[in-house]
């Protein structure tokens, strides 16, 4: 692989890396002569990396660990920080200077909501104290429905005071799709709004809220006690038939002699419960602790160079891990940005505007909103000067090279552009921005310090300078806790373990370049990922299959202009031909029952869908199929010749 251009070199060693590198020079009485021998020792000397950011950080202990790690007679067997106590909440909330602002939200309709930290924990306060009522403790489940906004992030805190677990999913899912989520889980209390702002419309969400509540009231085994309703755009006027319903106004108010009482829980108590995209079923309860935290505030700070009473924003929904993320930046003291509602509403300047006019320090959005600014070929830089602005982050997918030029000839020419790449499994990165480092054009710019990433050829060689899957051979501190009611834990090994013994593979396409960066080629399963937002093929599955028109699909995402799109191929039922019609019938379902991310670009009709020998329908065979790639299991296959239906589609190439 070629050397690439260098977009950017920074101006200073003066950072947060740095001195943290310098702190453990001093220390240990070493030197590293730069960021690979650092990130080298790092690796190796994993334990002792993990003990001096736990206490550099200040992170926030009740009780200290016994060790760092306790080692598994497996992987998925590590246990972080046996013996520490903590409080998630408390971390992000007791930062110093009760005065600073922490929280500032802007809607679509234009309006601002800013909470100081002071104001901030009265919010929380106020919510935990209506949750200890409806007996929320330890281990519960509070759900939220909601958008990027306050609201979310109070509901987060105060559920994690209590010990209690968070999960969040976005209002503009449909109800199969939040159902498939939250059933599972069996919630005591779910907290949503009334409905949302999008592209300058309000989308009322209580048919869903009805059937949503009644569900989880009818779960087996269920604890459901409340639907809290917290009125966003307007005060709702009937509930309707949403089971318990309460207006999150009417919540009491608190005493001022009241004080937030932070819960003690360890690192393998579950914090959040993340959702996989649901490729081949439903989608995965994946149960993160306590080092989700300490992995955050080491990207944050160290690799994004955030302090204190910086101004970050990220673009996303809370039902993406980069919501998670981005919470962790007030366990630094900064101000956390939200934004909720269509960034292209009214116009291109929506968000560069608040950006500007609030002084943003961080701005993270997906490679898919650049791409779109690179296509109308708006030109940023010739309306807001962003003096303020130190880094832009991407992810969600790979940015392609023009995306990178793009950025430096039209946002900002002095700027640290960081793609990053991770992902909801780990609630994290694998590899991400550096402050210390040059931007190489098409390349992230750094492994995360303490990750022990690697790429993998065929044969399982490490190796570099040669794209293959991208491991981790080594535990990290944010990895799951396990999977929610999969208690052998059969389901998490199968997850990450069962293509490499005992080694994390993360189902990416990578390789190590030789500037010592990394370039990510995309998923290596049959996970989609359109516009950066990975959904899963099941979601749009159970809606298909709702459809009597229909008796069979496969869906894949094809590769195309710098980004993914979703084809959907059927087999329709006797005497049913895939018309104009039916294609509107076909995506206005999935799009209602879904959401609108999921609807497929194409619909197209073909006689047979392939399948092992055992029964399994295989996604990826007909993904290769459709980019010219020949497939090499078609032994696997009960019905081989199928998939010549998908080959050389000229529908395909257009």
């Amino acid at each position: 692989m070629a050397t690439q251009n260098i977009l950017w070199t920074p101006h200073s060693k003066d950072t947060n890396l740095s001195r943290f590198q310098g702190h453990l020079e001093t220390k240990l009485q070493k030197s590293f002569s730069d960021y690979v021998s650092f990130h080298k020792f790092s690796v190796e000397q994993y334990e002792l990396f993990w003990k001096e950011w736990l206490f550099y950080s200040g992170f926030k202990l009740h009780k200290e660990p016994e060790k760092i790690i306790k080692h598994g007679n497996h992987f998925s067997k590590s246990i972080w920080l046996p013996g520490a106590l903590y409080n998630f909440a408390e971390n992000l909330l007791e930062v110093g200077n009760s005065n600073d602002l922490a929280l500032v939200f802007y809607s679509e309709d234009g309006q601002i909501q800013r909470l100081t930290y002071a104001e901030l924990k009265q919010e929380v306060l106020k919510l935990q104290k209506h949750l200890i009522s409806l007996g929320v403790k330890k281990g519960d489940r509070v759900v939220g429905l909601v958008p990027n906004a306050p609201i979310s992030t109070i509901g987060m805190l105060a559920t994690t005071t209590l010990g209690a677990i968070w999960s969040s999913a976005s209002p503009d899912f449909g109800v199969r799709g939040i159902l498939d989520r939250f059933e599972q889980i069996n919630p005591k209390v779910l907290i949503s709004v009334e409905s949302y702002l999008f592209k300058g419309k309000q989308i009322s969400i209580t048919d869903k809220l009805e059937e949503v509540s009644t569900q989880l009231t009818n779960t087996k085994d269920s604890e459901f006690k409340q639907t809290l309703v917290y009125d966003f755009v307007e005060p709702i006027k009937d509930f309707g038939k949403i089971n318990f319903p309460f207006r999150y106004s009417e919540i009491n108010k608190t005493n001022p002699s009241d004080q937030l009482a932070y819960t003690s829980i360890s690192f393998s108590d579950p914090v959040y419960i993340m959702f996989s995209s649901g490729t081949t079923g439903l989608p995965k309860c994946i149960v993160q602790g306590g080092g989700v935290l300490l992995n955050h505030t080491k990207e944050l700070s160290l690799h994004c160079n955030v302090s204190k009473q910086d101004r970050f924003f990220y673009y996303t929904t809370c039902g993406w891990m980069m919501w998670n993320w981005s919470q962790s930046v007030l366990a630094l003291g900064a101000t956390l940005y939200q934004f909720d509602g269509n960034p292209f509403h009214p116009s291109w300047e929506t968000l560069w505007s608040m950006a500007e006019k609030e002084s943003i320090n961080v701005f993270g959005t997906s490679a898919k909103y650049l791409s779109v600014l690179e296509e109308e070929k708006v030109s940023i830089q010739n309306k807001y000067s962003l003096s303020t602005l130190k880094v832009i982050l991407s992810t969600g997918s790979p940015l392609p090279n023009s995306g990178f030029r793009y950025v430096y000839e039209n946002i900002k020419k002095d700027i640290q552009l960081s793609s990053i790449s991770g992902g909801t499994d780990l609630n994290g990165c694998f590899a991400l921005g550096n402050p210390i480092l040059p931007v190489f054009e098409g390349q992230i710019q750094c492994k995360g310090l303490a990750m022990d990433v690697q790429v993998f050829d065929d044969m399982g060689k490490s190796v570099e300078n040669q794209k293959g899957e991208l491991v981790c051979p080594t535990p990290f501190p944010s990895m799951p806790l396990s999977f929610w009611n999969d208690e052998s834990g059969a389901k998490y090994k199968s997850a990450y373990f069962e293509t490499y013994d005992n080694i994390w593979c993360h189902g990416d396409f990578a390789s190590i370049t030789v500037e010592n960066g990394m370039v990510i080629y995309g998923r290596s399963d049959a996970t989609l990922n359109p516009g950066g937002v990975r959904i899963g093929t099941a979601d749009i599955y159970s809606v298909v299959s709702t459809i009597p028109e229909v008796k069979d699909s496969v869906i894949i995402g094809q590769e195309y202009k710098d980004d993914v799109r979703v084809i959907l191929f059927v087999v329709t039922a006797d005497g049913v031909t895939l018309d104009e019609s039916l294609v509107k019938k076909i995506k206005e379902r999935i799009k209602v029952e879904t959401s609108p991310r999921h609807v497929p670009s194409l619909v197209l009709s073909v006689p047979e869908i392939p399948y092992t020998v055992n029964g399994k329908k295989v996604e990826i065979a007909v993904k290769q199929t459709v980019a010219g790639i020949e497939v090499k299991n078609k032994n696997a296959l009960a019905n081989p010749n199928s998939l010549d239906y998908f080959r050389n589609r000229k529908e395909l190439n257009v």
